[in-house]
């Protein structure tokens, strides 16, 4: 493990997509979105409040397919206010829909009580025509509706984080896309409407764009035509594992080297900001694994909310080298921890029998002669947080901290996750399919002071 930061990640590292799809969305004879939809999520449902308070300050996107085909109940730029119905004809087979402004309230209202960040996807296509081409679509974009709704948000104080044009336009698109120089014109558009709408900087929110798979070509054209100062965010999405119905998908998951093979994405796109748009930065926009709502199978279990809540409570945004001499099927991965003193690891054991035991050393001492890392005062004990599937099958929907069932509490609340206690000098044991998160409060690295 190394001493000095090579990384750092944002506040809201971890992020989710609150969707647009109705309960009538169904892929591969499954229906699976019910209720979780946007215009239908029981927003007073006390999980939903509990799970977005603990953690406290978490980014959701608003957002995802039918994006581009909603308007906005509001002003005099729409006439007609239609609803998402099953339409074989319409983008992704539905018709377009509508955001009523008492829903918009509603939305608001929550994230308000809850601590969200909100970044809001923007209909692209809006004023926008279909060409001879059955996916291109041509002419400017027209802000009007999307003014309207950014001036009621205003006059209500609601606080938006960001706003994102369009989804997955770029490109070949999905369904429908967009030239990147018009892209590019129209993303200057909104961005225009914020500074003007919002006049205060600190107040400002940010501009994300294309929210789409990366293509160099179209990226960096996108970038150059913009410009500086114009897009905050350069954001991307990975689908990396496929469709929802891969018989195969239970063991791309498990193969760390399929999943290495996305890594030279992160590295193009992080090209593509460095050469054309240093002012931005990349930022996953989307990662939901496998498209078409996820596999039936493999989505929902072991890997779940309760991971990613202690990521965001014990990982912190300063990211350390980390390497090690063992097996690909061992990831390892350091931060400065989020509260400080001391060095946040997260070990992930992807193999189904072999147990890991894992000794923190610095191996990338630029001083020879100076540890720089290293512990200090009396030994002091780690903190250690093993999660494992109920009975080692990754299949499961029970996650185990320690031995025991993570679920929720008698009044819905979100259960106590503490640590066990260890020698912080002892190796650190890994058990097969089990994620590890470990906070070493007395090990010194000067990128942590």
């Amino acid at each position: 493990m190394g001493v000095t930061s090579i990384a750092r990640t944002d506040d809201t590292f971890v992020c989710a997509t609150l969707d647009w799809w109705p309960s009538t969305k169904c892929n591969y004879q499954q229906c699976p979105w019910g209720k979780a939809g946007l215009l239908n999520l029981d927003l007073k449902n006390k999980i939903l409040i509990n799970a977005l308070k603990a953690f406290g300050d978490l980014r959701i996107r608003i957002g995802g397919s039918l994006q581009d085909q909603v308007v906005y109940k509001v002003g005099h730029a729409v006439k007609k206010f239609p609803h998402f119905k099953r339409d074989d004809k319409g983008l992704f087979g539905f018709t377009k829909g509508n955001l009523p402004m008492d829903r918009w309230d509603q939305i608001n209202r929550l994230f308000n009580q809850t601590g969200v960040k909100h970044t809001f996807g923007l209909n692209a296509l809006f004023g926008k025509k279909k060409s001879n081409d059955s996916e291109l679509y041509l002419g400017n974009w027209n802000p009007r509706n999307a003014a309207d709704l950014m001036k009621y948000t205003i006059s209500k104080g609601y606080k938006i984080d960001s706003y994102e044009l369009g989804n997955e336009l770029c490109s070949s698109g999905v369904s429908a896309r967009i030239d990147a120089v018009q892209y590019s014109k129209d993303i200057i558009t909104l961005r225009k409407l914020v500074n003007k709408l919002y006049p205060n900087p600190d107040e400002r929110p940010g501009v994300l764009g294309p929210a789409g798979f990366y293509d160099e070509k179209w990226f960096n054209t996108f970038l150059q035509e913009t410009g500086p100062n114009v897009v905050d965010g350069l954001t991307h999405h990975i689908y990396n594992l496929g469709p929802g119905d891969d018989k195969d998908l239970i063991n791309k998951i498990q193969d760390p080297y399929f999943l290495n093979e996305i890594a030279q994405t992160h590295k193009d796109i992080s090209n593509s900001v460095k050469q054309f748009g240093p002012w931005s930065g990349a930022w996953v926009g989307e990662a939901g694994g496998a498209y078409n709502s996820g596999g039936k199978d493999v989505s929902h279990y072991f890997v779940n909310g309760f991971c990613a809540l202690l990521w965001h409570r014990l990982m912190g945004k300063n990211v350390l080298a980390t390497s090690h001499d063992g097996t690909p099927y061992l990831r390892a991965y350091s931060h400065c921890s989020k509260q400080k003193p001391g060095v946040a690891l997260l070990l992930i054991n992807m193999s189904n029998h072999t147990t890991f035991r894992v000794t923190v050393l610095n191996d990338h001492n630029p001083y020879p002669g100076d540890s720089k890392l290293k512990y200090y005062g009396e030994e002091q004990q780690r903190e250690e947080y093993h999660l494992t599937p109920k009975d080692g099958n990754i299949q499961s929907d029970v996650l185990l901290l320690n031995g025991t069932p993570l679920k929720l509490t008698s009044s819905l609340d979100i259960p106590a996750m503490e640590p066990k206690l260890v020698t912080s000098s002892s190796p650190i044991t890994i058990a097969p399919d089990s994620i590890v998160f470990v906070v070493i409060r007395n090990l010194r690295a000067s990128a942590c002071a």
